[in-house]
């Protein structure tokens, strides 16, 4: 089963837009399609940000919280890659949590290493676009691209 590690940012974008494609990534977490986790890091970041652009959605996030599993913190000290301090526990939390991915939207940090599972040993991490193309068929998306036939 897939194991999501959900960063702050996809936690608020969940919360603050509930018809958008973070939400619908707990939704199906929910349903039991994977496993959604995040840290109590992410999740202190996600509410402070909450509270500060869009407080009537703060409540939001709580409901959301049902579907994931939230795991301690953990230090970055020793994460294996060369990020910015505030990115290191998220990083290493998801690595301590046996995550298969790890989503974010922040590409500035996270770019170099997206999409490269090598490079972050074993934790694909990609945007939540990224992800939910790769459960598209590629053929099933070059059929669809295909004016129908007459």
């Amino acid at each position: 089963m897939k194991r999501l590690f959900l960063d702050a940012n996809v936690l608020f974008t969940a919360a603050h837009n509930p018809d958008g494609k973070a939400a619908l990534i707990l939704e199906l977490a929910g349903a039991g399609h994977w496993e959604a986790i995040t840290s109590t890091y992410a999740v202190a970041e996600a509410r402070r940000n909450l509270e500060r652009k869009a407080p009537q959605r703060a409540p939001a996030l709580r409901g959301l919280l049902r579907n994931v599993r939230v795991v301690a913190a953990t230090k970055g000290a020793g994460c294996l890659l060369p990020l910015p301090e505030k990115d290191r526990p998220i990083f290493a939390s998801a690595l301590e949590a046996g995550a298969t991915h790890l989503l974010t939207g922040d590409i500035k940090d996270f770019g170099p290493f997206m999409n490269d599972a090598e490079q972050t040993a074993g934790v694909l991490i990609q945007t939540v676009g990224e992800f939910l193309a790769s459960l598209i068929p590629h053929d099933l998306l070059a059929t669809s691209a295909q004016p129908p036939t007459s």
